[in-house]
């Protein structure tokens, strides 16, 4: 029966007479870790800031009509020509309606799916803001605001005045910020808006928003639902655009397909929308894990080389503690129990210090005007990274000590001390 308590006296004993070469075995797994922590946590701290960016204003799904080409020409109605080959040039876009049929049904029944976290009508004009001697084209979207903050986070992207100001204003407007720089307004002045057909209405600035897209910031602000439509004229069933946010993401490609099969709509999923940025946020995801594993793996080598070093110079030792009764197993234990104590301490130093980079990093001013609500740097200081620390900490001390110690389990004893 293995004696543990020898093993690891004697264990401890190797290591603290090493202690040069304990301290630089432990400080590589201690830099390792904490070098994976702080960049893990730096890195995906910056992907999970810059993807809220784009997905906290995209909807899941965005349902609208297309504008499009007529798929059935004139010609292919008449039966004579249809086994004939059609040619047909400067085709133009069916003349349909900006509207969604039925948008108030379609709202009533996403808001009783299960899998939808919310719903939200929209109406989009394209208008000219007008302030002085300066006429901006840009779009004004009809929204209801407080259904708008709960389900995009608008109010971290509203740098002045709040939500609430808008919802109680019925003339109000959310100006971009591109845009009130441009026609030199804040909030409570007025700035008045010109629709294509030329009706001017004056509308009050009560709050700035700034989405951190230039083109969206410079071209694009909000005035509650009701608002849109009577500034074009239309009724309360007036909606162009419904926008769904789901309670798993992962959903939104099959539902968006059954919603355009069943409302004849064109349904845009979120992959759809962002699938250049979804790529770009997978590269820079997997650049993140290989550096990090990278550091992780370069500690487990170091570790084995001077344990490694270490049978060497405790060979005559190796051949005692066999000559005095040890088996080759309990050899084994011993060089295996010292690459297990270098592990779990310099793994537990490496989470210290990884967690202390973070804290300094996190509190690190970082200030810009595309992202107004964001003062420091962001980290995540997600509990999962810092297992995966200490539990590949481990498992290379393991590996790292498991060839070296082998080796000294067939050491022959006897070679070694007729050599001496």
């Amino acid at each position: 029966m293995t004696n543990w308590k020898v093993i690891l006296n004697i264990a401890k004993t190797h290591l603290l007479t090493k202690m040069k070469s304990t301290a630089t075995a432990s400080l590589g797994v201690t830099f390792g870790i904490g070098a994976y922590i702080t960049m893990v946590s730096f890195m995906t701290g910056l992907n999970t800031m810059l993807d809220s960016l784009i997905l906290n204003q995209t909807p899941h799904i965005h349902l609208y009509n297309e504008i499009e080409p007529t798929a059935n020409q004139p010609i292919s109605l008449y039966e004579e020509f249809e086994n004939s080959v059609h040619m047909i040039s400067s085709i133009k876009p069916k003349q349909g309606q900006k509207k969604i049929h039925n948008a108030l049904p379609i709202l009533d029944y996403l808001k009783k799916k299960d899998k939808v976290k919310g719903a939200t009508p929209q109406v989009r004009a394209q208008i000219f803001y007008l302030s002085g001697a300066l006429d901006l084209g840009g779009t004004l979207v009809g929204v209801d605001i407080m259904e708008e903050t709960r389900l995009s986070n608008m109010r971290d992207y509203i740098v002045e005045g709040s939500p609430e100001a808008l919802k109680n204003t019925d003339n109000g407007i959310l100006l971009g910020s591109g845009l009130a720089s441009k026609l030199s307004l804040s909030v409570g002045d007025r700035v008045q808006i010109s629709t294509v057909r030329g009706a001017i209405f004056p509308l009050k600035i009560v709050g700035i928003y700034q989405s951190g897209i230039a083109d969206i910031d410079n071209s694009q602000s909000f005035c509650n639902l009701k608002t849109v439509q009577q500034i074009l004229g239309e009724a309360q069933n007036y909606i162009t655009d419904i926008n769904v946010k789901l309670n798993v993401i992962e959903d939104s490609p099959a539902l968006a397909q059954l919603l355009e099969k069943q409302y004849n709509v064109t349904a845009t999923d979120i992959n759809e929308a962002n699938a250049q940025f979804e790529t770009g946020s997978n590269i820079r995801n997997l650049i993140t894990y290989a550096v990090s594993i990278t550091l992780l793996i370069v500690a487990g080598f170091g570790i084995y080389n001077i344990l490694n070093m270490l049978i060497y110079e405790k060979m005559k030792d190796i051949a005692i503690l066999k000559a005095t009764g040890f088996s080759g197993y309990d050899v084994q234990l011993i060089f295996m129990s010292q690459a297990m104590i270098i592990g779990i301490v310099g793994g537990i130093l490496g989470l210290l210090l990884g967690f202390v980079l973070s804290v300094i990093i996190d509190g690190v001013p970082f200030e810009t005007e595309a992202l107004p609500t964001i003062t420091t740097y962001p980290v995540d200081f997600s509990v999962g990274y810092y297992i995966i620390g200490i539990v590949f900490a481990l498992i290379s001390t393991f590996v790292a000590g498991w060839l070296p110690s082998l080796k000294a389990r067939h050491i022959d004893p006897v070679k070694i001390i007729r050599g001496t």
